[in-house]
């Protein structure tokens, strides 16, 4: 297959290769959306290992499973053959699994005969469609069609149809360490949240603490500008030690006080630094300093 038959494909979607199957039917219609080729039993058919979904939430198989003892499954799963009667996942993953909840035998499917960049390909452009990957999975698909089959961002915005700023960010994404990633796949943090990490000098912290204090995204990128300026500012000068006689008198005047005393030398100056904890202890400093003691 071309690039070029390939990606004109692929930018329709799913629909060049297996016709329209996102149509909703009439109410109460529970028929097949599209026709399948044939039904296969459900041991033969096998995820794709390349799929860039990992993450199927419990809950929503186990309502889908339900449906599908209902209903049945309403849109057939779209596969490839890998041996004779064997056969790998295009589209529909999340369908076979909830179908192996429900206790299905055989189940409908689509034979396609298509090779393993073009089963990547749609794998990835089937699921950002339909909003099923998390922002971590939509990175590492598109890691993968640039590195695996050589496409730049301008071409997978154009078969995703999304900006190529969109690749871009999504893809910085992938520069964060592990727990950041994990929370991000989890949803624990949006997108948006990571994105304002990526460039700052703890983003493991921050992002703990973003999702303790379910900060907005606008709060999160103001706290990451602030931990990067933080990081770029230059160093405080170094202090020289203090002589003797200095620590000497510190600890005079603090014994005398009862409260921490800290004198720095500036040249033929210096300043005096009395830290108080209460009101009260300030209302003695002002006493003394006012000869009232």
């Amino acid at each position: 297959m071309s690039d070029d038959l390939s990606k004109r494909r692929l930018g329709r979607g799913l629909a060049a290769l297996i016709g329209e199957m996102d149509q909703p039917l009439p109410v109460g219609d529970s028929r097949p959306s599209v026709n399948p080729d044939r039904s296969v039993p459900i041991e033969f058919v096998a995820r794709n290992p390349k799929n860039p979904r990992r993450y199927f939430d419990e809950a929503e198989l186990q309502d889908l499973a339900g449906s599908i003892r209902q209903h049945g499954i309403v849109q057939p799963v779209v596969v490839r053959t890998r041996d004779k009667d064997r056969f790998e996942i295009i589209a529909g993953e999340r369908r076979w699994r909830a179908a192996q909840l429900a206790g299905l035998v055989e189940i409908p499917v689509i034979v396609r005969d298509v090779d393993d960049r073009t089963a990547l390909e749609l794998a990835i452009v089937e699921n950002v469609q339909r909003a099923d990957l998390n922002p971590l999975e939509e990175a590492l698909g598109y890691e993968q069609l640039i590195a695996e089959h050589g496409y730049t961002q301008n071409d997978l915005g154009e078969i995703i149809g999304k900006s190529r700023s969109h690749v871009a960010n999504s893809l910085r994404l992938l520069k964060l360490p592990e727990p950041v990633r994990d929370m991000l796949a989890e949803g624990s943090l949006s997108a948006g949240h990571a994105r304002a990490l990526v460039s700052t000098p703890d983003p493991v912290t921050l992002a703990r603490t973003i999702a303790a204090k379910g900060l907005s995204v606008r709060d999160a990128e103001k706290l990451a500008q602030t931990h990067i300026k933080a990081q770029n500012a230059p160093p405080a000068e170094p202090r020289e030690p203090k002589d003797s006689d200095t620590v000497a008198l510190e600890r005079s005047l603090t014994d005398r006080l009862g409260l921490a005393v800290a004198i720095n030398h500036k040249g033929s100056g210096g300043q005096i630094k009395i830290t108080y904890q209460s009101l009260e202890q300030l209302e003695e400093i002002c006493r003394l300093l006012e000869g009232r003691g």
